[in-house]
């Protein structure tokens, strides 16, 4: 009786490799994952981008699958603050294989020079909330770090020099048709709202930032460990002093919309950096 077995690795010709060569494959297209934190965000970008009318759920994160110039991108409402944004930026990465993440939204302004209605684009990020509290006082240090020890967060880290290209190429082609000043500057993020001129001044002299938000410093540290490029736009919305509670309301939706009309902008940039790879 014939039996069937493995072969030994030592009676195999020595030309005949073990494993078998995997079957070649094409080039995967670049995923572009876009987030955003609140429904006028997210209304903003739905009405330009063509993406799917019913979305999938995973937890509290909504996703819509699109496409751009035949390139395949979902489009994600986190919610608002550091945890959501981080999750929705971890499943975009995993479960839908984004290679590149934007972040379009609002922000509250910290930069005196800069109003209501201006379109930052970040080429600095960081988190500011998260440090050492002692004796009354909160000693920031960058994110995912021990902060005993650690040093003090003197200033925001810059985006890497190919994201910080792109960017400078956005804000020329936006330069002419932009309603408000189009700037490249630094977003610190921390999980509140910021209603208060003395501590809007603090923080602008203290990093150099342009505005505040909720989400990008934390969806920044998860697209640095995963090696994805992020582009952060925000339109302020506020001057995040005693009335951005009320600035805020009437002016977002205006802001959300600028920021989804830069996005429109840089997609083309990314498209073609791509090249045709990503073509069906």
């Amino acid at each position: 009786m014939i039996r069937c077995g493995r072969v030994p690795a030592a009676d195999l010709p020595l030309d005949q490799p073990l494993i078998a060569s995997p079957v070649q494959t094409a080039k995967r297209p670049t995923v572009y994952g876009i987030l955003c934190a609140t429904i006028e965000e997210l209304t903003a970008l739905k009405a330009r981008l063509d993406v799917e009318a019913e979305p999938e759920r995973h937890g509290p994160t909504r996703v819509w699958r699109g496409r751009f110039e035949g390139r395949p991108l979902v489009l994600a409402q986190a919610g608002i603050g550091k945890v959501n944004a981080a999750a929705a930026a971890t499943l975009l990465l995993s479960l839908f294989e984004a290679k590149t993440l934007i972040f379009s939204g609002v922000a509250g302004g910290l930069d005196p020079d800069l109003p209501v209605g201006a379109l930052l684009l970040a080429d600095r990020l960081a988190i500011h909330d998260y440090g050492v509290v002692a004796q009354g006082r909160l000693t920031s240090t960058a994110s995912g770090q021990i902060p005993l020890g650690a040093p003090e967060l003197e200033s925001l880290a810059p985006v890497p020099p190919p994201v910080a290209e792109t960017l400078a190429r956005l804000a020329e082609a936006l330069g002419p048709e932009a309603d408000g000043p189009v700037r490249l500057g630094g977003v610190i993020t921390a999980d509140y709202f910021l209603n208060c001129a003395e501590t809007r001044d603090s923080l602008h002299a203290r990093f150099a930032a342009q505005a505040i938000d909720m989400e990008s410093g934390a969806v920044n540290q998860v697209a640095e460990a995963w090696g994805a490029p992020l582009y952060v736009i925000r339109t302020l919305s506020d001057l995040a002093g005693e009335e951005s509670h009320v600035s805020y309301p009437q002016m977002a939706q205006m802001a959300a919309h600028n920021s989804a009309l830069a996005v429109m902008a840089l997609l083309p940039l990314l498209a073609a950096m791509d090249g045709d790879e990503a073509r069906p």
